[in-house]
């Protein structure tokens, strides 16, 4: 009987193999390759256009994708609305087709926030004259979280060519409450294209879901990038501003072993005008990130990490590096609590399947 039970007990082991083997896609195992000049070719063989994965994608995405249509935003009067806010007004709750919102170039002063059930929304503007949407609040006046320029709550989101700005002024220790977020995304499956994010203390509140950054441009003093997603940022620019005091890019939020939440940065560049900027600080209490063949300037401290004068999070911090380049690669200074990556741990930072991007991620649209 015993015999028996290990029998079973191992055929039903290899069927579960086999059904995990087979809804793995080869697409989110294909690493990103190390050389910067073979990305655009992974990510045009990984990342396709629906139609040609049919099957592959979560059906309620696909049939979206397949009765999309598109709403025209334009400042002069030429389109259907002339504030993002109305064109996001029209789109209905609990919506299941792709609205494709087209914005026209200039400045537009609004706060935005897409509700919850309004999945399935673009924000696409002309790359060569990006729309900037943007607003002054504050976490003074607001809340950090609701001081957002915009706020992205449903799942399915894109942004192509936009640029996110808080326009408040650097942090003043003297005013307290001076945080301010540009972007705020809190919703699942969202992707942004050759996007900047302006701001200060607090610029991207990248706070909930898997999520994905490709050539971005993001700019900021304090926890510039922070939050609990679960989000891949590939050949994007992280610029440092100096605001005479320390400076942080990431402040990431996991706080327990059982969330999935983490940041992986690859292929990007940190540059900046301020000094001994440290790459991440313990805020919570098990946060994740890792850089991996990035460029990093002078603007980096050579300790790299910050256990944020909490010396006991040193034991539950994965801040880690993988084959990165610059000045400000140089482990031989790091804290000791900062981890040098081997080829066979670093694999399961380089692909989508980090962000179990095969089921959702799409391409741009054209």
């Amino acid at each position: 009987m015993v015999r028996g039970r290990y029998i079973d007990a191992t055929y039903c082991v290899l069927i579960a193999i086999l059904v995990v083997a087979t809804t793995v896609s080869s697409d989110d195992i294909t690493p990103i390759p190390a050389d910067d000049s073979k990305v655009s070719n992974w990510f045009q063989i990984n990342v396709k256009p629906w139609r040609s994965r049919k099957g592959t994608l979560d059906p309620a995405l696909e049939a979206a994708e397949a009765k999309s249509r598109i709403i025209i935003v334009s400042k002069d009067g030429k389109g259907e609305f002339k504030t993002v806010t109305d064109a996001i007004n029209s789109v209905p709750l609990n919506n299941k087709q792709r609205v494709i919102i087209k914005i026209g170039p200039g400045v537009y002063t609004e706060k935005i926030q897409i509700e919850r059930t309004k999945h399935f929304i673009t924000f696409l503007g002309d790359p060569k004259a990006m729309p900037t949407l943007a607003f002054g609040g504050t976490a003074h006046e607001y809340g950090t979280l609701a001081s957002a320029s915009v706020a992205i709550e449903p799942n399915y989101f894109m942004a192509v060519n936009i640029i996110f700005k808080n326009t408040a002024p650097g942090p003043n220790s003297k005013k307290p409450g001076a945080q301010a977020v540009a972007l705020r995304v809190s919703g699942d499956k969202a992707a942004f294209y050759n996007c900047k994010m302006l701001g200060f203390q607090d610029t991207l509140c990248d706070d909930r879901g898997h999520h994905f950054y490709k050539n971005c441009y993001i700019e900021g003093t304090v926890d510039f990038i922070f939050g609990r997603g679960r989000s891949l940022y590939l050949e994007s620019h992280i610029n440092v501003v100096n605001n005479k005091g320390l400076t942080f890019i990431t402040a990431q939020a996991k706080e327990n072993k059982s969330e999935n939440w983490g940041y992986s940065f690859v292929q990007c560049k940190i540059t900046g005008s301020a000094s001994e900027t440290y790459l991440g600080r313990a805020w919570r209490a098990m946060p994740e990130v890792v850089f991996s063949y990035t460029e990093m300037g002078t603007v980096i401290n050579p300790l790299g990490w910050s256990n944020n004068k909490r010396p006991e999070r040193e034991r539950t911090v994965f801040f880690a590096e993988y084959e990165n380049s610059g000045p400000g690669s140089n482990f031989k200074r790091r804290v000791k609590f900062a981890k040098k990556l081997t080829d066979r741990d670093a694999k399961h930072f380089l692909s989508l399947g980090y962000i179990q991007g095969s089921k959702w991620l799409l391409p741009p649209p054209m």
